[in-house]
């Protein structure tokens, strides 16, 4: 009797270890981020593009001139772009005709060049135009392959639509790191405008309801 009693019990204890094998196995998938903050965050990258121009004391010829319109063109140059000029000699006048081309696409050059490779040569200038990029770095994220929730995790994917749009929409993706600075000029008085006129309005009911009529029809 016990013999059967032995046998009958094996198959019962190797279901019992496949299937805790099989959970064990599926633990390897699941989430382990147990906060509410997004593993995945925008990523902001920046490249700068130069252009060597012959450029003295006198500013900038017109040759140059066209050269750097055309770069300007080539570049689509786009808000959130930044230009500056290096320009070993210290003059005003290649950097404002630079200023002038750059004021057609509606920037502002800057005061200070970052730190390019190369050396300016002695008669000419260099134009930098820093360009920043935003992505979110490995997602979308669907490697989780388990839906159990013993860690109480969010999921891989989580947070992967919202910082994407975020990435794609901002128009200057530099003020993902550091949010854009004031003018230090005073704009009350324009933004109430549209709170002064609202309260100006007269009521629509001040001067009754208008009177219908149904009769009269055929």
């Amino acid at each position: 009797m016990s013999i059967f009693t032995k046998r009958a019990r094996r198959p019962l204890t190797v279901a019992v270890a496949l299937s805790l094998g099989l959970a064990l196995s599926a633990c390897g998938g699941m989430p382990t981020n147990r906060g509410l903050e997004s593993l995945k965050q925008p990523v902001v990258e920046r490249n700068n593009y130069t252009l060597d121009l012959a450029g003295g004391p006198g500013g900038l010829s017109l040759p140059e001139q066209r050269r750097l319109a055309g770069w300007f063109e080539t570049m689509e140059l786009r808000y959130g772009d930044r230009i500056s000029v290096d320009d070993p000699g210290g003059g005003y006048a290649a950097r404002d005709a630079v200023a002038a081309l750059a004021a057609r696409h509606g920037l502002l050059v800057s005061d200070n060049a970052p730190v390019t490779a190369g050396n300016v040569q002695p008669g000419t200038i260099r134009v930098v135009v820093s360009r920043s990029t935003a992505s979110v770095p490995g997602c979308p994220d669907w490697s989780a392959k388990s839906d159990f929730g013993l860690n109480n995790a969010t999921h891989p994917n989580y947070g992967c639509a919202v910082n994407s749009n975020m990435a794609a929409m901002v128009a200057d993706p530099e003020h993902l790191l550091k949010g854009a600075n004031g003018s230090g000029e005073t704009v009350v008085m324009s933004s109430s405008k549209a709170i002064d006129s609202y309260r100006a309005a007269k009521p629509t009911g001040e001067k009754g309801l208008k009177q219908n009529t149904t009769g009269g029809g055929n």
